[in-house]
């Protein structure tokens, strides 16, 4: 895939909901053909309306799978991975893939916030070891690690509360989490008139003391250091993978744009 047949400006871009769109926005104006590919159709949505050529709904299954939609659906100039910094495997299996095949890639890699007062963990057993006996604290991750971080904090000796998605797959996993019914709210993050209203009240209503969450950079994130703050509760963060080694990364818009034109 070197040469001439991939210089041309069309760009795959793997996202969700949280990056992608200003990311397609950004693209457009500067005039790149944007193809898009998400995992679920919910996060298709966020697209619509907007300047993509073509929007791919579903894992890529492996290296295989990656290699198989470049085929189908390139050449293209560069593959931009701007998955979730949690979401590590995709970006593995994309360096190899694109290695094999001469595709120039590079991560969108959101910027690290500022710990502050936050407290960074590196795994579960992290977690399990923090001296968090008697207190109520609101796991606010994704539910597939839900069941793993939720046996943790009872071995920790806190009392844990979540939340799940208002989907099969979310509430399944809140399920095998073994959460209390009154101790799990399925709602969707971040919805509303006024961006973390839910999250506030559910503190409230459940006197948590302490708030889980990941180091994945973005809004969500920015949310949790400004709510735990207000409310003056104790915040835990789970350390972000590292990216893959070798990985061409950039952490700004503007450093992405600029080096989608340099080379």
């Amino acid at each position: 895939m070197q040469g001439p047949a991939n210089d041309q400006r069309r760009v795959l871009l793997l996202a969700g909901t949280g990056d992608g769109p200003r990311l397609v926005k950004e693209l457009s104006r500067r005039h790149w053909r944007v193809s898009v590919s998400v995992v679920t159709a919910t996060a298709a949505k966020a697209y619509a309306g907007l300047p993509v050529e073509r929007i791919s709904i579903g894992a890529l299954q492996g290296i295989g799978g990656i290699k198989a939609a470049l085929h189908q659906n390139g050449p293209f100039r560069w593959v931009v991975d701007a998955t979730h910094p949690f979401a590590a495997r995709i970006s593995h299996d994309l360096v190899r893939a694109c290695a094999d095949l001469g595709q120039p890639l590079l991560r969108f890699e959101r910027r690290l916030e500022p710990l502050g007062a936050a407290s960074l963990l590196a795994d579960a057993d992290a977690l399990a070891a923090q001296p968090l006996q008697g207190q109520r604290l609101l796991l606010a991750i994704g539910g597939r690690h839900l069941p793993a971080l939720t046996a943790a904090v009872r071995r920790a000796g806190a009392i844990p509360y979540g939340r799940a998605l208002p989907s099969p797959d979310g509430v399944r996993a809140a399920l095998r989490a073994g959460l209390p019914p009154d101790h799990l709210a399925v709602v969707r993050p971040l919805q509303g008139e006024v961006p973390g209203a839910i999250e506030r009240s559910l503190c409230r209503r459940w006197g948590i003391g302490v708030v889980l969450c990941r180091q994945s950079g973005g809004v969500t994130e920015q949310l949790w250091h400004q709510l735990t703050t207000d409310l003056g509760l104790r915040l835990l963060l789970l350390r972000r993978p590292s990216p893959p080694d070798g990985m061409d990364c950039v952490e700004d818009v503007s450093s992405l744009m600029d080096r989608l034109e340099r080379d």
